[in-house]
């Protein structure tokens, strides 16, 4: 009897939880993202450090998001986020190579529709239960999404300084301007400090910054411009793994 009551309390958890993140998942398709758990995560730790709060964050259209923001992330972080279904297992494959061999810097191979994923949904940590999460919700997101909904959120949620969240409050913060304005190299500018946001300042950018810009500049050379929503990209035009721009 207490067998048969723990399997529908176990039944009925299981199905709580697929139906409440599809729902989420569905909703946040449609509503923007206003806060995300790294936010509130990042309200503590200033709390708990004795510091005010601080947090920017405004949510804005793509229409109203410089064309170059899209490129120049996919030139920095995952240039065949338009080809792939969430996971780039080349990316994957290449990354544990590089680890195995016992490199100085750990190498991950996360797309942009999982770090989409792991911002909206998830907390910041390595463990394999929250790997795993991750994979769940970025086949969610690429299920129940488009590829344009997956930018749109992933550069308004991503964190992109200290207390700094998408891409209109760094703007407004660092470069005096909105997110529309922004120009190419500003672009490629905010790119370059996504590896550590924190440690990175676009608005004072250091000598290896500088460097990491003008690579994600030659990078943004061979990425179109982002397509508009219902937008077909013709797989044709891949050349070395990433889209030959016009």
């Amino acid at each position: 009897m207490m067998k048969k009551k723990i399997f529908v309390i176990l039944r009925w958890m299981v199905a709580l939880f697929f139906s409440t993140t599809i729902l989420a998942v569905v909703i946040y398709r449609f509503l923007p993202v206003y806060f995300t758990p790294l936010m509130f995560i990042r309200c503590g730790e200033q709390l708990a450090d004795g510091k005010s709060l601080t947090m920017h964050h405004h949510w804005v259209s793509m229409d109203k998001i410089s064309e170059h923001m899209p490129v120049a992330v996919m030139a920095s972080e995952d240039q065949r986020f338009l080809l792939h279904h969430g996971f780039d297992f080349g990316a994957i494959q290449n990354a544990a190579k590089h680890n195995l061999r016992g490199g100085s810097k750990i190498h991950g191979g996360s797309t942009i529709s999982q770090q989409t994923a792991k911002n909206v949904f998830l907390w910041p940590g390595r463990s394999w239960v929250r790997k795993g999460f991750e994979v769940y919700f970025t086949f969610l997101i690429e299920t129940l999404w488009s590829k344009q909904r997956i930018m749109e959120v992933y550069l308004n949620s991503i964190e992109m300084g200290d207390g700094i969240y998408g891409v209109d409050a760094v703007a407004e913060y660092h470069f005096h301007k909105n997110a529309k304005d922004l120009f190419r190299g500003e672009c490629a500018l905010i790119a370059a400090t996504l590896p550590n946001p924190r440690r990175f300042d676009s608005s004072n950018p250091s000598p290896y910054m500088r460097k990491r810009k003008r690579r994600i500049e030659r990078e943004m050379k061979f990425i179109p411009v982002f397509p508009e929503e219902g937008e077909d990209v013709d797989p044709k035009t891949v050349v070395g793994g990433a889209y030959r721009g016009k």
